[in-house]
């Protein structure tokens, strides 16, 4: 017992919210919060924050926390009639005292399972019965997995059909020192142009201005390099076929009310996504969709940086 109260404690976060710490060995960590099932931090093990969560975020219900890992679900911004991103990161989910084992997190003592399910009010809204089970997850080494299982709870024949993201804000020492290898030569919808389809044309994505595009059938390895910070991060995911890139920009920092002016400057959004093609689940019939992050030091220099070698790797 004295064992997990290392790995897992249960305590208040900011205005009082439920949280849940997650500690391993060499002093990693992650907290997440029971509203939103939210992942708001994720430190490595010198105590360094490697998301970004906003000076100005508001831990309030109902309005979304800004920054960590927002739950994006059952919807992504106005493609369906729900608010914005779908009503996931703004419930309480609940913890399950008696999780399931599973075989791929079974070195793992660092990790809870969250469980949403439809209440009556939002069954007005999304009239769908469905169970979403989420597992976050702290590896020996530092790793961030978060894994999804949904299912179609239903018992009257109803299919239902959604789309879904992990809008991982990763902090940056300097957006305009990052880049992202993996998504070159991809297609991609540009939502500043109305969503309308392109094909990357960069060897890499750098940033000097806002962006938002949603890249197609994506690989299963996405690098986020920090050339200031000389760190990776790598991102890996499965079930999630799209990725978002987002990063607002100045103009758009400063009309967000709960984003500071210049925070632009030390984030970025790379999303595991299901955009393009969403999934449906028939009565019974059970979604999986999951996300690894890590956290290692680049090998970066002025003449060359080789970054294909973590992505061709593993």
């Amino acid at each position: 017992m004295s064992s997990e109260k290392v790995h897992v404690e249960h305590c208040k976060g900011v205005n009082g919210l439920d949280k849940v710490i997650l500690r391993e060995i060499r002093r990693c960590s992650a907290e997440v919060y029971l509203y939103g099932g939210q992942v708001t931090s994720w430190k490595n093990a010198h105590g360094e924050e490697l998301l970004f969560v906003s000076s100005k975020a508001s831990f309030r219900p109902p309005r979304a926390i800004r920054g960590g890992i927002p739950i994006c679900f059952p919807q992504l911004k106005s493609t369906g009639s729900l608010e914005q991103y779908g009503f996931a990161r703004n419930r309480i989910w609940s913890i399950d005292p008696d999780p399931p084992p599973s075989p791929s997190d079974i070195s793992h003592k660092a990790f809870v399972d969250l469980i949403l399910t439809h209440s009556e009010e939002d069954m007005k809204i999304w009239p769908h019965r469905y169970e979403y089970r989420l597992r976050v997850a702290l590896g020996p080494t530092g790793d961030l997995m978060l894994t999804s299982c949904i299912r179609n709870t239903s018992t009257g024949g109803k299919s239902f059909t959604f789309r879904f993201a992990y809008q991982t804000y990763f902090f940056v020492t300097d957006i305009s020192e990052v880049r992202v290898e993996g998504l070159e030569t991809l297609d991609y919808l540009d939502n500043l142009k109305n969503g309308e389809r392109f094909t990357e044309q960069e060897d890499a994505i750098t940033f000097e201005s806002e962006v938002d595009k949603v890249y197609l059938s994506t690989p299963t390895k996405i690098a986020i390099l920090d050339h200031e910070r000389k760190r990776t991060f790598e991102l890996r995911k499965y079930g999630l076929p799209d990725a978002v890139v987002w990063n607002p920009w100045d103009k758009k920092a400063k009309a967000m009310a709960d984003f500071g002016d210049n925070e632009y400057m030390h984030m970025l959004c790379v999303e595991a996504a299901c955009v393009e093609e969403p999934i449906t689940l028939k009565p019974g019939e059970e979604w999986k969709g999951r996300q690894e992050i890590s956290a290692v030091p680049s090998s970066y220099c002025s003449e060359q940086l080789d970054p294909r070698r973590l992505l061709l790797s593993g």
